[in-house]
């Protein structure tokens, strides 16, 4: 073998590796080839033998380190004996005869054919040994063998642990199937033929698994694939063994290829046709197979090694420093929130101050008290509110607003929702205090007034007292304000995650009545809610003259920019009916429409659309982010199942769909556009776009983008966008384009550099996407984008489970290019990132910039983003500004 760089020959000294190979001669062990280059230039290949002699006449073993080159051989180490018997050895002719008989036994074994050499490097050794770890953290307790030997005492039966529980007892509860082969494998190199095995065999077999030898793990490897213990594995074992790992790591496209991924490998580690492949080869398989871990070199290690003395967190020992350090912090990330809810809380607090003070110095005070002030003060904040709450919906509104003016740099367009939650909170809290000071205060008081306390009341409830409670209950004031607390309940109620979401074990009957349809349409009884807030604003008990009843005043222009969205938004969508030019349903329950881009219709990517169906509901409207790239001559999203409507939705549009041809991705497709005449299919409404978090990535030159399952959404827009660009300058550069006059006057296109991180559970997930992950690997010459693709089903890398499937692998990308996980020119890497190194490896690469953090997905992964990028942020010079999307 050639080589460009000088490497370093490296031999393991494990005794127990003698019998690894069948050659036989005077000295007998592992042989490895490695090249050396000399002070010249040359190169000579070289062989490592250790083995032992038997020294009879000293009764003795030694153990020798030979360094064979061509026809000279060097005595490299002894050990073993004591110093004299070196020295004889050293000196002995008999020992020099052995020595040159040696040489020739490696080159009569060398020369073979059916060895094939390889090598064993100080870089490849480890690797193999983290890619075929049978006892790793995420199994195995953790606690050692006292951990094992516990359950041990568990889980046996009359003193044995069946096979059906040895998964179990050591960890792999959830891959029985590939425990139990692991069981039979064990047994059979020691004879046990038994289905359960006692505490002592367990040990042993404790010790085999947990040994650090590599060797140790490779004879495991080899004997769960040797079912018939001859030495060789055939085709057919090779085809069982990709089943059971497929099938442990819930790959069932590979279990279904399995045959097909058998020849592959005997095609590479049996070249000859003998029908079978030994130990070695496999052992050549491992040390040859790349790492599966994210490749997150740098360009700079000490800078590395820096920014990793930088991160070790060192706790301020004073306590008023510690403390004003973390307020800092608080007020830098979260300023624009600050400021406005420090605004909102200022207005509320003044607007209650002053209608308090204003009713503590009329009459009605001296009868009803406190009770009426604090009434009258919430009522002042519930008016302020129910008009506020109206702006953080007005979609179309804050779309312009983020989009035409600068306010995004004051103004947190990306928590509309979240401010509308918390109005919604304010409005609760002044509600109760208004309805509860009237309901077991004001009105209890009144009656029970005296004659004289009445006197100044008479001008506001006339000249008769009032009779009863009832009385109050039944008038205009009183049945327009319970109906709205009762309708109020009700819609913040169901707006709950816990409703919204299903996420309560209710009864059927209760089950029905939440979901996302119930909190749809019961947060359209606002319509009602306002009307009846009008009417209990004007009919007042102590305020007759109609300048002083200021409900309709607060609400009037909220509800007019409301009513005109609305508007808007009707008329727009009535005339943006879209044509369907694909329908594909996905594993995953993911449903992919394709349809015409409208005239005029224009956004940016990481904007959303609402979508609406009639053949599901005539008056739903449901926000799909846009998967398709401005530049695009069409427009698509993707629709994961997750409630009522979606279900229905992907019900319908399945109807018209058939099983895809060979060549095509998908559970179903009808591509209309080729022909074919396809069933009616329901017609569908748009409107948008709207404004998101994630349509501010053009404001930074790098860009790390992660996305969770059906969450990459937004991300896979911007990717398009990106990638659309590197074309677009590409064919200026060539002159292909006629449109460079027209891309000159464009402002120029910010990302330089984006890193695509998606993660998600199921190997079926890769289809949605993966016309794009192909064509970002066919066009991205340059490596702008930077694909990550993640499977969570499989196990960590150094997991024996997943061994096989990161050889299989490693073949099928270098012979086809295709990763056989995703079935993209991407590869996929197994388990959960370590989101530490990715912020590592993007602030060693960019640092004194600023990078776009742009995150859409589940809300469990939101705090440890968002706690990286400030920790990032504070201690590089790399900042980090985290975008979430919010649903």
């Amino acid at each position: 073998m050639e080589s460009n760089k000088p490497r370093e020959s490296w031999s393991e000294t494990e005794s127990n590796s003698s019998s690894r190979f069948s050659h036989s001669g005077p000295l007998s062990g592992p042989i490895l080839i490695t090249t050396s280059r000399k002070n010249n230039g040359g190169s000579k290949k070289s062989a490592r033998f250790k083995g032992e002699v038997d020294l009879h006449d000293d009764n003795q073993y030694v153990e020798i380190t030979l360094d064979v080159r061509d026809d000279s051989v060097l005595l490299q180490n002894i050990k073993g004996g004591d110093a004299a018997l070196t020295s004889r050895l050293e000196k002995r002719s008999s020992f020099s005869s052995r020595i040159r008989q040696v040489s020739q036994e490696l080159k009569r074994i060398t020369s073979s054919t059916s060895f094939r050499p390889f090598e064993r490097t100080k870089s490849g050794i480890p690797r193999a040994l983290k890619g075929l770890q049978f006892m790793t953290k995420s199994f195995g307790g953790g606690g050692g063998w006292e951990e094992v030997e516990s359950k041990f005492q568990a889980l046996s039966v009359d003193g044995l642990l069946p096979r059906t529980r040895f998964g179990q007892c050591i960890g792999m509860k959830d891959s029985s199937e590939f425990a139990g082969e692991l069981f039979d494998a064990l047994a059979r190199r020691r004879g046990i033929a038994s289905a359960g095995i006692n505490k002592a065999q367990l040990r042993e077999f404790w010790e085999q698994m947990t040994d650090q030898s590599f060797d140790s793990r490779l004879q495991i490897f080899f004997d769960m694939v040797d079912k018939n213990a001859d030495g060789r594995i055939t085709e057919e074992e090779v085809k069982e063994i990709i089943t059971l790992s497929a099938s442990a790591n819930k790959l069932s496209k590979i279990q279904d290829r399995a045959e097909e991924y058998a020849a592959l490998i005997m095609e590479e580690l049996d070249p000859d046709n003998l029908g079978f492949i030994e130990l070695y080869n496999l052992e050549m398989l491992l040390l040859q197979a790349p790492s599966q871990s994210t490749n997150l070199a740098t360009d700079s290690r000490i800078l590395s090694q820096l920014l990793s003395q930088k991160l070790v967190p060192t706790k301020e020992p004073n306590p008023v420093k510690r403390c004003s350090k973390q307020v800092a912090y608080f007020v830098e990330d979260n300023w624009k929130r600050i400021w406005v809810i420090a605004l909102w809380l200022s207005i509320c607090a003044a607007l209650f101050t002053w209608k308090f003070t204003q009713y503590k110095r009329r009459a009605v005070f001296h009868v009803m008290g406190y009770c009426v002030t604090t009434a009258k003060g919430a009522a002042e904040t519930l008016k302020f509110n129910m008009a506020l709450i109206l702006l953080p919906v007005c979609r179309n509104t804050i779309t312009w607003l983020r989009t035409k003016t600068r306010l995004g740099a004051i103004l947190p367009f990306d928590d509309n929702i979240n401010f509308h939650k918390v109005i919604a909170l304010g409005i609760a809290i002044g509600v109760g205090l208004h309805a509860g000071a009237h309901l077991t205060c004001d009105f209890p008081r009144l009656l029970h007034a005296t004659d004289q306390e009445y006197e100044p009341m008479k001008q506001f409830f006339g000249e008769e007292r009032p009779p009863n409670y009832w009385w109050f209950v039944k008038g205009t004031e009183g049945w327009t304000g319970v109906v709205m607390v009762l309708l109020m309940a009700i819609a913040y109620t169901l707006a709950q995650p816990w409703f919204r979401r299903n996420r309560l074990n209710l009864p059927k009957a209760l089950k029905q009545l939440t979901g996302f349809n119930a909190f749809w349409y019961s947060h359209h009884l606002f319509v009602i809610v306002y009307a009846l807030f009008i009417v209990h604003g004007y009919e007042l008990y102590l305020s007759k003259k109609w300048y002083k009843k200021t409900t309709w005043m607060y609400l009037a222009i909220p509800m007019i920019l409301y009513a005109c969205e609305r508007l808007i938004r009707a008329i727009r969508s009535g005339y943006k009916s879209v044509k369907i030019l694909k329908v594909a349903v996905y594993p995953g329950n993911v449903l992919s429409l394709r349809m015409s881009k409208p005239q005029g219709f224009r956004y940016t990517s990481g904007q959303y659309i609402f979508v609406n169906c009639s053949e599901v509901s005539r008056f739903q409207w449901h926000p799909f982010s846009i998967t398709s790239a401005p530049g695009d001559e069409y427009l698509s999203i993707h629709i994961r199942t997750l409630g009522d409507w979606t279900s229905q939705i992907k019900a319908v549009f399945a109807k018209v769909c058939q099983p895809p041809s060979v060549d095509q991705s998908g559970l179903l497709r009808a591509d209309i556009g080729q022909g074919t005449r396809m069933p009616r299919l329901p017609r569908l409404l748009i409107d948008g776009p709207y404004g998101a978090p994630a349509q501010d990535y053009k404001n930074y030159e790098v860009l790390l983008l992660v996305g969770l399952g059906i969450g990459a959404t937004p991300l896979i827009s911007i990717v398009k966008d990106v990638l659309n660009n590197i074309k677009q300058q590409k064919e200026i550069e060539q002159g292909t384009t006629d449109t460079g006059v027209k891309n000159l006057n464009r402002k120029p296109f910010a990302t330089r550099r984006a890193y695509f991180y998606w993660v998600t559970r199921e190997q079926g997930s890769f289809e949605w996407f993966r016309e794009v992950m192909n064509e970002v690997a066919e066009y991205d010459r340059d490596g702008v984008i930077e694909l990550h693709n993640y499977c969570t089903s499989v196990y960590e890398e150094g997991d024996a489970r997943s061994a096989l499937i990161t050889m299989l692998q490693s073949l099928q990308h270098a012979k086809n290019g295709v990763d056989i996980v995703s079935g993209t020119r991407v590869r996929t890497h197994f388990a959960k990132p370590n989101w530490h190194k990715v912020f590592k490896h993007v602030a060693v690469n960019h640092t004194d910039q600023r990078v776009g953090l742009f995150y859409c997905g589940a809300l469990g992964l939101t705090g440890e983003l968002r706690r990286l990028a400030q920790d990032f942020s504070r201690k590089t010079s790399t900042k980090f500004d985290f975008h979430k999307e919010n649903f």
